[in-house]
């Protein structure tokens, strides 16, 4: 290879180098964190008001995924909070949007197929601990009469 070529083979091949890095980089930029006080409202709100969350969630769809820490370890998703409180038609609302399925939620939801898959691969989760340091017992509570078979479940393996 003369120099003429090697000089415009090494111009293309740098310049399609810093074309492909600045594609890849581009299409892997994270957006900004979320606002805190927005995170803190949403999964307030996620405990009890419906219409609320609904709306953040169309503001910011974001939402979907944050936590809020209330201090000390205890971090809580929107789904947690509706979770921990029985609010299935919030969860429904979450879950319908792709929000992160936990064991917590499933003992609430009764779903018992979920409880026991994880509670036999993993024992000791039996005594884990949700938001704000709830049981599993207090969740399976928290779900009513779907969550019967859960609270039985927990209770035979003395949760």
């Amino acid at each position: 290879m003369n120099r003429k070529d090697f000089i415009k083979n090494t111009s293309f091949g740098f310049a399609g180098l810093i074309i492909g890095t600045n594609l890849i980089s581009s299409q892997n930029e994270k957006p900004p964190p979320i606002e805190k006080e927005m995170v803190n409202e949403f999964v307030r709100v996620a405990h009890f008001d419906l219409n609320k969350v609904k709306e953040l969630f169309d503001e910011n769809p974001s939402l979907l995924h944050s936590a809020w820490d209330w201090g000390g370890g205890d971090f809580e998703t929107a789904v947690g909070a509706a979770g921990h409180m029985g609010n299935k038609e919030i969860v429904n609302f979450f879950l319908g949007k792709g929000a992160r399925m936990n064991l917590f939620v499933a003992a609430m939801m009764g779903k018992l197929n979920i409880v026991k898959a994880i509670i036999e691969s993993f024992p000791e989760q039996i005594n884990s601990k949700g938001p704000h340091g709830l049981s599993l017992i207090h969740h399976a509570e928290k779900g009513g009469e779907e969550a019967l078979p859960v609270l039985d479940y927990l209770k035979s393996k003395k949760a």
